[in-house]
């Protein structure tokens, strides 16, 4: 069997719909599964095993006649016998009805329910409902009804290596909080990210009351710019450069708690069942983060009051952190 995931957003998106590739995987052990993500989101593919063919489109850009008939032409060669998509958009539901894919699945709120041959109920409208779980519905039709299983990842082995040398050239032997100032990645907070001076704050009280654990900044392409405004006023910072998601998720597999805003690195500490504390703006926690678990409070997130991270004060995000001491 063939299957096809169209799942447009960003890398934190794809890892959400991650659980629902498992349970495809699962249900079906032989099936070719192909996904058709944002270029940029492609990334995320790196820390799965279970897609065989990933398909970059630019579902967010004003695509020509001819970008349509790509991707049309490229569903038709690979005779996908189901399709599914977490998008809406009537442009989709043309393609996948012009690709003659026998089963096309998507949500209830699509422009155009004709083009597919069911519908599941979207419930993003209902309360607190976690992403994940949302996506994870689009299987139904599939008879896949169990639980979403809980986010997970394959992090290269080679990934995996990089990182084990890295921190040993920077000495970090005992574990290590691990903070990630880069951009807000969750929608209409692509601009938003964590003043620098509230940062510092953080950092300080860190110092202050665990001053044997070491402090790492972790510094991709998003968070550069913040790293090195951070690195120019304190210098003795220790900041660990990635060039891939891999990298970034075997370094955060090592610490012993993340920090970081609503993004995809809050995604991979998730999947890696890191203790985590996530920054929100626009996005709700309930709706990015797995479900509280009885006492558990693995993952916890701090919701902005006024939608803009930046206005989350540091002494909220420590009071967290240190259970209000």
């Amino acid at each position: 069997m063939r299957i096809l995931a169209l799942v447009p957003g960003g890398i934190s998106d794809q890892l959400l719909f991650f659980p629902a590739l498992e349970d495809i995987k699962r249900a079906y052990p032989n099936a070719e599964i192909g996904v058709v993500v944002e270029p940029q989101a492609a990334a995320a593919y790196r820390v799965s095993k279970i897609v065989d063919t990933v398909v970059p489109f630019a579902f967010a850009a004003a695509n020509s006649s001819s970008d349509w008939a790509n991707l049309l032409g490229i569903i038709r060669d690979r005779e996908y016998e189901v399709a599914l998509t977490t998008n809406t958009k009537w442009g989709t539901g043309l393609l996948l009805w012009l690709s003659g894919t026998p089963t096309r699945i998507a949500y209830s709120t699509t422009d155009t329910p004709w083009f597919y041959t069911t519908t599941v109920v979207d419930k993003a409208s209902q309360p607190a409902q976690y992403q994940a779980e949302r996506y994870h519905e689009l299987l139904r039709p599939l008879d896949i009804n169990g639980p979403t299983p809980a986010p997970s990842i394959n992090v290269p082995e080679g990934d995996i290596a990089w990182a084990s040398a890295l921190r040993d050239r920077l000495q970090l032997t005992s574990g290590y909080v691990l903070m990630y100032p880069g951009p807000a990645t969750g929608k209409g907070d692509k601009l938003a990210s964590y003043p620098t001076a509230s940062w510092q704050i953080l950092i300080q009280d860190f110092r202050a009351k665990q001053p044997k654990l070491p402090i790492v900044l972790l510094q991709t392409e998003d968070s550069s710019a913040q790293v090195n405004a951070l690195k120019s006023a304190d210098t003795n910072l220790t900041v660990a450069a990635t060039e891939n998601l891999g990298q970034s998720a075997a370094l955060i597999a090592g610490a012993d708690l993340v920090l970081t805003p609503d993004s995809h690195i809050m995604q991979l500490a998730v999947a890696l069942k890191v203790f985590t504390l996530a920054l929100f703006g626009t996005n709700k926690p309930s709706e990015m983060l797995p479900p509280i678990d009885g006492a558990d409070t693995r993952f916890l997130g701090i919701a902005s009051e006024t939608n803009t991270i930046a206005d989350i004060q540091p002494e909220t995000v420590l009071q967290k952190v240190w259970g209000g001491s």
